[in-house]
């Protein structure tokens, strides 16, 4: 037996003969030699150096045929987990393209979330020094992905190696430069390909550019104060703010209270934010702030040519707990481990769900950004967005603001650029959000990089040469994607005329909308007891917005959608979506629409292709007949399932069933497939 001759189960005595396998010996390597033989190498990137590693490690894989394990070797480096084993009995194709840094077996070490360890067959969380090691180890992922490893054929010594040198590398925070990426990039050799066309914001001349693009060079200048970080660790190096603010001004105050450009809307309009003086000082000192805010603003509130509003962030919107709150019990929705866990939640779905609060969170963010565009919009007037340190909020509101206004943010290269601006070179703190840091070092990055022998060169996230090959770069095109058309010169152009609202809505205040909630109106009182009373907090009705803010967002929505102009999201309950899948949450594989068993790329190349064609065609001989709807196409025609990293691995698993049937499975019967369904909703019918 297998059991003999392996090893104790993680720590504890040695197993007696008779014990209980839940892996069917067949499915288990019989001996280490065959294992070895079969082994994948491990892969180390420039700078990446092993750890701890543990043989006889079982990867358990649950499908409809019950759970079964896959025999290997699980390994920690400074850079990622890793788990090497033999899968290729489970699908013979190969996959045609691969991430070439991350593996589907691969967790990076910034991706875990909780760690948890199986002893007796209870569960518990994993913290600090153990006295006793688990015979079973789950890894819950930031992005929602659940690794099963077994240890109970491991050797004892490879177990506490193992266990004990994930915990400390995921958990125990780091001295900075002492962070994998310090080693990779003075490892890495320079990048000679073609430069990128993201905007790094790293220089001056890049906000240059900036202002040039979006016309707001008129009114604003880019500064070089915080040039080396002198002045505040939390601002950019280099940053743009209004022409008539002094440049001395920033550091004396040291960024605080300095109103900082975003973007400016083709109006002349501009979005800022500004980070708050703390509340706790002198009077001499507030007063010296006031009168220093006093004038600020009035470089940018001019009436009636210039308008400002204010939004205080930090007093009257989401705080930064209430979110992190709510994820972590959004979250624990997704990570389910087996079938017994998906019955208990499937039940209380809508429940839990509500319960939550994320989705809640989700609406107000939206509300929040469509009032901001509606002030630029419709109301010609300046937004100054104040956080205490204009790193948290303020980058959610203005990306979002700039996604639904600005066309240029909706593109690859547009987005990317706003990522950095707004988020990496905007100051958010991701390693303390991550908790990756020691608070209490007195080092910084700067003196880490004094250290190198030579200047360290930052290497870009926006490199996908370092994690793709050229043709799987293909994919992250949309096929679909129509450019703007390109207006005709002899077309005369018509009159244009400016936004009014009162031509698409009456100028009367009609009768509010019916209360709606987050899964449909509301009805009777026997449906609103089976929900659940809290729903009540989550009905949006006209009458708890501003009216003109209704009436411009009813206003938009009433009219046909220009993909190349202004984008508005729906924010009411009922509209905003988690899942289409949900039934398939604790099947991270199987959370793709219309996927394939195989990540099959030349299948998307054909269907790219074929949309070229058609457009071609049609653009040549124009018709008056609708366009075949997309489930026309052959690829989506055979809906299926894809790996949660498609196109990049392969899916292990033969069957997209859980174990168990759900309660949509009940409904839809054999010949049905489940991503042809919507999501499951309990219609309350009208009030």
């Amino acid at each position: 037996m297998l059991g003999k001759g392996v090893g104790s189960g993680g720590g504890s005595k040695a197993p007696k003969p008779s014990f209980v396998s839940y892996v069917r010996p067949e499915e288990i390597h019989a001996n280490e030699k065959e294992i070895t033989e079969k082994e994948v190498n491990l892969h180390l990137l420039p700078g990446e150096q092993l750890l701890c590693e543990a043989s006889t490690v079982l990867k358990c894989i649950q499908d409809d045929s019950g759970q079964h394990g896959i025999c290997g070797k699980l390994v920690c480096t400074d850079f990622k987990i890793a788990f090497l084993g033999d899968e290729s009995t489970l699908d013979d194709n190969e996959p045609q393209f691969k991430n070439k840094v991350i593996g589907e077996n691969d967790i990076t070490l910034h991706c875990v979330d909780q760690i948890y360890g199986v002893f007796d067959e209870k569960k518990k969380p994993l913290f600090g020094q153990l006295k006793k090691y688990p015979e079973k180890l789950i890894i819950h992922c930031k992005d929602l992905r659940v690794f099963h490893f077994c240890l109970r054929y491991t050797k004892e010594e490879e177990v506490k190696r193992i266990v004990s040198g994930i915990i400390h590398h995921t958990q125990a925070p780091k001295l900075l430069k002492r962070l994998f990426l310090f080693s990779y990039a003075s490892a890495k050799q320079n990048n000679t390909g073609p430069p990128h066309q993201t905007v790094m914001f790293d220089t001056i001349k890049d906000w240059h550019w900036e202002l040039e693009r979006t016309k707001g060079n008129i009114k604003y200048k880019a500064v070089s104060a915080n040039e080396g970080y002198k002045v505040c660790e939390k601002l950019p190096a280099y940053f743009v703010v209004p022409v008539s603010l002094p440049e001395e001004d920033i550091s004396c105050f040291q960024g605080r209270g300095i109103p900082i450009w975003c973007w400016s809307y083709h109006n002349g309009c501009a979005l800022l934010k500004m980070s708050a003086f703390p509340k706790e000082q002198d009077d001499s000192i507030l007063q010296i702030q006031k009168a220093f805010l006093d004038g600020t603003y009035k470089t940018i509130h001019k009436p009636p040519y210039e308008n400002l509003k204010t939004e205080e962030l930090s007093n009257s919107f989401i705080s930064l707990q209430e979110i992190q709150t709510s994820y972590s019990k959004f979250k624990q929705l997704f990570l389910i481990d087996n079938s017994s866990e998906f019955w208990d939640t499937d039940v209380k779905w809508f429940s839990l769900l509500e319960s939550s609060n994320w989705l809640d969170v989700i609406r107000r963010c939206l509300k929040k950004a469509i009032e901001v565009v509606e002030c630029l919009e419709v109301q010609n007037t300046n937004v100054l967005l104040i956080e205490e340190n204009a790193s948290d909020l303020c980058c959610i509101i203005s990306s979002l603001v700039q996604v639904m206004m600005d066309p240029y943010c909706r593109t690859r290269f547009g987005f990317q650029s706003l990522i950095q601006k707004e988020w990496i070179m905007g100051g958010h703190c991701f390693l303390d959000r991550c908790n990756h840091l020691r608070q209490n070092d007195k080092e910084e990055g700067k003196e880490s990089q004094d250290s190198q022998s030579k200047p360290l060169s930052f290497l870009t996230v926006w490199d996908w040469s370092v994690q793709f090959e050229p043709k799987a770069q293909i994919l992250l095109n949309n096929p679909l994607y129509v450019e703007k058309p390109k207006p005709d010169r002899n077309q005369r152009k018509a009159p244009h005329f400016k936004h009014q609202r009162q031509l698409s809505l009456p100028l009367t205040q009609t009768k509010s909308s019916p209360k709606r909630g987050f899964f449909r109106e509301e009805t009777d009182h026997l449906i609103k007891n089976l929900l659940g009373k809290r729903i009540s907090k989550l009905i949006n009705s006209s009458d708890e917005l501003h009216d003109s803010f209704r009436e411009f967002y009813d206003s938009w929505h009433s009219k046909t959608v220009d993909y190349h102009g202004l984008l508005l999201p729906h924010i009411e309950g009922p509209e905003i979506k988690v899942w289409a899948q949900r039934c398939l949450r604790w099947i991270p594989e199987a959370q793709i629409l219309a996927g394939g068993p195989v990540a099959m790329m030349t299948k998307v190349l054909e269907m790219m292709e074929e949309v070229k064609n058609l457009q071609k065609k049609i653009d040549e001989k124009p018709s008056s007949q609708p366009a075949p709807p997309l489930e026309a196409l052959p690829l989506l025609r055979r809906p299926a399932r894809l790996s949660s990293l498609f196109p990049f691995s392969l899916l292990q698993r033969h069957s997209s069933k859980p174990v168990l049937p759900t309660n949509s499975w009940k409904t839809l019967g054999d010949e049905e497939d489940l991503a042809k369904q919507e999501d499951e909703f309990v219609d309350l019918g009208d009030v």
